[in-house]
């Protein structure tokens, strides 16, 4: 590579670089960032809350299902136990990673479903939140 066309690479790299950084430091200068919401959207927490409810339960019914079921934990564990047998070790490893995903998922979802519970409660009481703020 000859040096002009080296110098050349180099001083629009540069230029490219005070660009960006002139752009990012107006902004921070500016105090411009990304809005923030003025409310809480309780409004529209209380209307997707029955949505909500039917998916976490669809999430657990498929977790819990037997092992015929795609998605289930009954169906990895089965899964790993064949590629342990098999020998796949590497293939073991990365599914008995996604079981214990998987199963950790139970309780976090057992613990959203009971704090839908309080929100849906909370919508009832302040009239679906429609005047939250």
């Amino acid at each position: 590579m000859s040096i002009r066309r080296r110098r050349r690479t180099l001083l629009v790299g540069l230029a490219a670089a005070a660009l960006l950084a002139g752009a990012t430091g107006a902004a921070v200068a500016d105090g411009t960032s990304a809005p923030t919401p003025a409310r809480d959207g309780a409004a529209r927490l209380c209307k997707r809350a029955p949505k909500i409810d039917r998916r976490i339960d669809r999430a657990l019914k498929r977790l819990d299902a037997g092992a015929g079921r795609r998605g289930s934990i009954a169906r990895l564990e089965r899964r790993v136990d064949n590629a342990k047998k098999a020998g796949h070790d590497e293939i073991a490893t990365f599914l008995q990673h996604r079981l214990e995903f998987r199963k950790s998922l139970v309780p976090t979802l057992q613990q959203r479903k009971k704090d839908l519970a309080d929100v849906r409660t909370w919508c009832e009481d302040n009239g679906r939140g429609a005047g939250a703020s």
